[in-house]
């Protein structure tokens, strides 16, 4: 007899001026567990079709004591738009997603805080010339937001576009942090 193994994740929520953001952890080998999800908490679907994919069966239990990514998030959304520049790539987080995925989140964490790139350029950057929508799917897919800033990718006639949260929490992202006026 098989028997499915549920995998529990641990949450938090914070609140933010443009809505309650959600952090989802894995409790692992570290004490603080690695981040897996970063979201705006009305962004259900999404964050179930990707915890789903991920572990199959999952349950979700209200973490105990704060992670320590919690500050930063904290940080950011009140006054520190720089909270998560000095965020390694070593950080304990955990996406997830394909190689190809992987290489599309790394490379979106390359963007500067203040600063704004397009789909087409960030897919000439990763040698995929020509492949902007196909980046923009990834892009769209990202689990970590904020910390992997899928935000700062824009139309190429500089539009704000293409942004899971809305275009109004985009552009509130960018405002704060000095990337438009």
């Amino acid at each position: 007899m098989t028997t499915l193994t549920e995998t529990v994740l641990s949450y938090e929520t914070i609140e933010t001026p443009i809505d309650a953001f959600l952090l989802i952890y894995e409790e692992g080998d570290t004490a603080a567990g690695a981040l897996v999800y970063a979201d705006f908490n009305d962004q259900s679907a999404r964050r179930q079709a990707h915890l789903a994919r991920r572990y199959g069966s999952f349950k979700l239990e209200q973490r105990h004591a704060a992670h320590p990514l919690r500050m930063r998030f904290e940080r950011y959304f009140a006054c520190d738009a720089h909270a998560f520049d000095a965020l390694g790539q070593d950080a304990n987080l955990s996406p997830g997603g394909s190689d190809t995925q992987q290489r599309v989140w790394t490379a979106l964490r390359s963007i500067p805080t203040g600063t704004t790139t397009s789909y087409g350029e960030l897919a000439a950057r990763l040698g995929r010339k020509g492949a902007a929508r196909a980046i923009g799917r990834i892009n769209g897919q990202n689990p970590l937001s904020i910390i992997v800033p899928c935000h700062r990718v824009i139309g190429a006639n500089g539009n704000l576009v293409g942004y899971a949260g809305g275009v109004e929490r985009k552009e509130w992202l960018l405002r704060h942090e000095g990337a438009i006026h």
